[in-house]
Protein backbone atom coordinates (compact mmCIF):
# COMPACT_ATOMS: atom_id res chain seq x y z
CA UNK A 1 0.00 0.00 0.00
CA UNK A 2 0.95 3.17 -0.95
CA UNK A 3 1.30 6.21 1.43
CA UNK A 4 -1.35 8.30 -0.16
CA UNK A 5 -3.55 5.19 0.28
CA UNK A 6 -2.33 4.64 3.76
CA UNK A 7 -3.09 8.35 4.24
CA UNK A 8 -6.35 8.27 2.92
CA UNK A 9 -7.32 5.03 4.85
CA UNK A 10 -6.32 6.16 8.44
CA UNK A 11 -8.41 9.40 7.52
CA UNK A 12 -11.33 8.17 5.37
CA UNK A 13 -11.35 4.64 6.29
CA UNK A 14 -10.86 3.25 3.00
CA UNK A 15 -8.11 1.77 1.57
CA UNK A 16 -8.32 2.97 -2.17
CA UNK A 17 -8.33 6.10 -3.48
CA UNK A 18 -10.35 6.98 -6.39
CA UNK A 19 -7.01 8.15 -8.68
CA UNK A 20 -4.79 5.62 -9.85
CA UNK A 21 -1.67 6.53 -8.57
CA UNK A 22 -1.45 3.82 -6.04
CA UNK A 23 -3.06 0.45 -5.68
CA UNK A 24 -4.37 -0.81 -2.27
CA UNK A 25 -7.25 -2.65 -1.42
CA UNK A 26 -9.15 -3.61 1.94
CA UNK A 27 -10.18 -1.08 4.50
CA UNK A 28 -9.65 0.57 7.66
CA UNK A 29 -11.95 2.32 10.37
CA UNK A 30 -10.80 5.77 10.49
CA UNK A 31 -9.20 7.19 13.45
CA UNK A 32 -11.79 8.07 15.49
CA UNK A 33 -11.57 6.78 18.69
CA UNK A 34 -14.38 4.60 17.28
CA UNK A 35 -14.98 2.18 15.09
CA UNK A 36 -17.76 3.98 12.61
CA UNK A 37 -16.73 7.27 10.54
CA UNK A 38 -18.00 9.94 11.22
CA UNK A 39 -20.67 11.00 8.19
CA UNK A 40 -23.17 12.73 6.58
CA UNK A 41 -24.99 10.70 3.44
CA UNK A 42 -28.84 11.80 2.95
CA UNK A 43 -31.61 9.48 1.73
CA UNK A 44 -31.49 8.41 -2.19
CA UNK A 45 -34.85 8.89 -4.22
CA UNK A 46 -36.78 5.73 -4.49
CA UNK A 47 -34.90 3.50 -7.03
CA UNK A 48 -31.77 5.50 -6.80
CA UNK A 49 -28.62 4.07 -5.72
CA UNK A 50 -27.71 5.71 -2.12
CA UNK A 51 -24.73 8.02 -2.52
CA UNK A 52 -21.38 7.43 -1.09
CA UNK A 53 -20.92 8.15 2.83
CA UNK A 54 -19.07 12.11 3.26
CA UNK A 55 -16.67 11.90 6.00
CA UNK A 56 -16.24 14.69 8.52
CA UNK A 57 -12.76 15.68 8.23
CA UNK A 58 -12.51 18.06 10.62
CA UNK A 59 -14.28 16.33 13.12
CA UNK A 60 -11.73 13.52 12.66
CA UNK A 61 -8.69 15.42 12.88
CA UNK A 62 -9.80 17.59 15.71
CA UNK A 63 -10.56 14.96 17.75
CA UNK A 64 -7.47 13.49 17.37
CA UNK A 65 -5.28 16.72 17.79
CA UNK A 66 -7.68 17.48 20.94
CA UNK A 67 -5.96 14.26 22.43
CA UNK A 68 -2.39 14.62 20.81
CA UNK A 69 0.46 15.54 23.61
CA UNK A 70 1.98 17.56 21.03
CA UNK A 71 -0.04 20.99 19.02
CA UNK A 72 -0.19 19.68 14.99
CA UNK A 73 -1.77 21.83 13.10
CA UNK A 74 -2.97 19.67 10.39
CA UNK A 75 -4.59 22.16 8.51
CA UNK A 76 -1.41 23.71 7.17
CA UNK A 77 1.32 21.16 7.38
CA UNK A 78 1.54 18.20 5.93
CA UNK A 79 4.36 17.03 8.84
CA UNK A 80 1.83 17.62 10.98
CA UNK A 81 -1.17 16.07 9.14
CA UNK A 82 0.98 12.68 8.71
CA UNK A 83 2.44 12.65 12.63
CA UNK A 84 -1.37 13.54 13.79
CA UNK A 85 -2.47 9.90 12.00
CA UNK A 86 0.45 8.34 13.36
CA UNK A 87 2.56 8.37 9.94
CA UNK A 88 6.18 8.66 9.12
CA UNK A 89 6.35 12.13 8.21
CA UNK A 90 10.35 12.00 7.37
CA UNK A 91 11.54 13.72 4.37
CA UNK A 92 11.91 10.28 3.16
CA UNK A 93 8.08 9.18 3.51
CA UNK A 94 7.53 13.02 2.02
CA UNK A 95 9.50 12.36 -0.85
CA UNK A 96 7.59 9.09 -1.36
CA UNK A 97 4.34 10.54 -1.32
CA UNK A 98 5.34 13.21 -3.62
CA UNK A 99 6.18 10.57 -6.04
CA UNK A 100 2.94 8.79 -5.83
CA UNK A 101 1.21 12.46 -6.50
CA UNK A 102 3.87 12.98 -9.57
CA UNK A 103 5.47 16.32 -7.90
CA UNK A 104 7.89 17.72 -10.57
CA UNK A 105 9.43 19.95 -8.04
CA UNK A 106 12.57 19.69 -6.44
CA UNK A 107 12.70 17.45 -3.68
CA UNK A 108 15.37 19.30 -2.22
CA UNK A 109 13.30 22.33 -1.57
CA UNK A 110 11.21 20.58 0.75
CA UNK A 111 9.23 24.08 2.01
CA UNK A 112 7.75 24.50 -1.15
CA UNK A 113 7.20 20.49 -1.48
CA UNK A 114 5.37 20.29 1.59
CA UNK A 115 3.24 23.41 0.92
CA UNK A 116 2.62 21.39 -2.51
CA UNK A 117 2.34 18.04 -0.82
CA UNK A 118 -0.52 19.45 1.72
CA UNK A 119 -2.51 21.20 -1.09
CA UNK A 120 -2.38 17.69 -3.22
CA UNK A 121 -3.37 15.97 0.02
CA UNK A 122 -5.75 17.41 1.04
CA UNK A 123 -7.30 17.70 -2.68
CA UNK A 124 -7.39 13.60 -2.90
CA UNK A 125 -9.10 13.98 0.75
CA UNK A 126 -11.57 16.19 -0.79
CA UNK A 127 -12.46 13.86 -4.08
CA UNK A 128 -12.29 10.43 -1.81
CA UNK A 129 -15.37 11.39 0.23
CA UNK A 130 -13.83 13.73 2.44
CA UNK A 131 -15.90 17.14 3.56
CA UNK A 132 -12.83 19.74 4.50
CA UNK A 133 -12.76 23.52 5.05
CA UNK A 134 -13.04 24.78 1.79
CA UNK A 135 -10.65 27.00 2.65
CA UNK A 136 -8.52 24.57 2.57
CA UNK A 137 -8.98 23.56 -1.11
CA UNK A 138 -7.03 26.25 -2.39
CA UNK A 139 -5.62 25.83 -6.12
Amino acid sequence: MGVLATLLGKILGKGTPSTPTTAASGTQPPLTGSSTPTVAAANPPAGASAPAPVVDVTAILDGLASKSSEKLDWRNSIVDLMKLVGMDSSHSARIELAKELHYTGSTGDSATMNIWLHQQVIKQISENGGKVPQELLKS
